[in-house]
């Protein structure tokens, strides 16, 4: 094992919380807004931690179809395990902005309260970590903060996503900022390294889908055993696509993502139903979901319906519709589409379901 090895191995533990608590790393000349756990973000940037961690100078800037809230989208995937990243490294800080950084905060941090011992002694490793070539752990270390390479590279940092509900995967790029040179990929123990793909699930968690009305004939209203005619107008089958990109001196990727229309499925709230087709799930057909009802059609089946076979009463039935999207992406070094879990937004429209009267004479 090299000299200090083991001190390196039983320090990190501090000396990595003392970097993501003690150093509040704030903002640069390219610093992302300030962003919490679930607001903050601008309609088209997002990056940075939630006040207590590291703020990336790379934000993501998201372009199409997206929440301009800077909050999640409207589209829920089809499986339940697929997650966009919690977090990632990104571009920071050049070597002499980030010298003036910590250089500044790891002096403050010595003078501060209890600093003194175990902790005081991480802060000093770390120190020596930009400052003496002194490696820590694994990784490289860096004579005067690589000062002689200003402008060739950037040192890299971790980045919360704010959308990420879980407090502890989102806090789980932890590593020390390390330097990446201009055109260089991050090193391959970075796995959490911001790439195309996660750009893409970055734009997909973003997403905006138009609303899921279906048109119904007869409207608000229909008769027990009668078909209830259902369609979709076609502007809902237009194309839908959110880009997310990063743009910093020597790192520029991006990735696009594009929702295409699939099928629509019907969930009429009741059991005492029928769906058109017999599984709920109209497809589109000549580029087109159902068919619009016309006047003298009441008897004739639709391709998209449903027949309901008794009274809402003095209620109404909560009819669900899901249109579902085929998601698929495209960016920086992609040769062609690359697919991405099914999407679906789901809308409920209530039906009164009324018994049709009759005169016995």
């Amino acid at each position: 094992m090299p000299v200090n090895a083991s001190r390196r191995t039983v320090l990190s533990t501090a000396a990595l919380t003392l970097a993501l608590s003690a150093f509040v790393l704030t903002e640069s000349a390219y610093a992302a807004k300030p962003v919490g756990s679930d607001k903050g973000a601008s309609a088209d940037q997002q990056g940075g931690g939630d006040g207590t961690g590291i703020y990336a100078a790379a934000q993501v800037q998201y372009s199409g179809a997206v929440a301009k809230d800077g909050s999640s989208g409207n589209v829920t995937s089809s499986d339940v395990n697929w997650t966009p990243p919690p977090c990632w490294y990104a571009p920071y800080l050049g070597a002499k902005d980030f010298k003036e950084k910590m250089s500044k905060d790891i002096e403050s941090s010595k003078n501060a309260p209890g600093m003194a011992g175990h902790a005081g002694a991480a802060i000093g490793e770390m120190e020596r970590h930009y400052e003496d070539e002194y490696g820590w752990t694994d990784t490289p270390g860096y004579k005067d903060y690589n000062v002689e390479k200003d402008g060739k590279g950037m040192f890299w940092a971790g980045v919360e996503n704010p959308s990420e509900p879980d407090y502890l995967k989102r806090k789980s790029c932890t590593d020390l900022p390390f330097w990446v040179d201009n055109g260089d990929a991050p090193p391959p123990q970075y796995e959490e390294a911001i790439t195309p793909e996660m750009l893409a699930a970055l734009a997909y968690q973003h997403m905006r889908l138009p609303d899921t009305k279906v048109t119904l004939a007869p409207e608000g209203n229909t008769k027990v055993n009668l078909p209830t005619w259902a369609w979709l107008d076609d502007a809902v089958f237009d194309k839908v696509q959110a880009t997310a990109a990063i743009n910093v001196p020597g790192f520029n990727i991006q990735a696009t993502t594009t929702a295409t229309p699939k099928s629509l499925t019907l969930d009429p709230g009741t059991e005492d139903a029928i769906t058109i087709p017999a599984n709920g799930e109209c497809p589109i057909v000549d580029g087109k979901i159902g068919e619009p009802y016309a006047k003298g059609r009441s008897e004739e089946t639709p391709p998209c319906g449903i027949i309901y076979r008794r009274s809402s009463s003095d209620g109404t039935f909560p009819l669900k519709a899901a249109l579902t999207w085929e998601i698929s992406w495209t960016g920086t070094g992609q040769a062609g589409p690359v697919g991405m879990p099914n999407g679906t937004i789901e809308a409920v429209q209530e039906i009164t379901v009324q018994e049709i009267q009759s005169v016995n004479r």
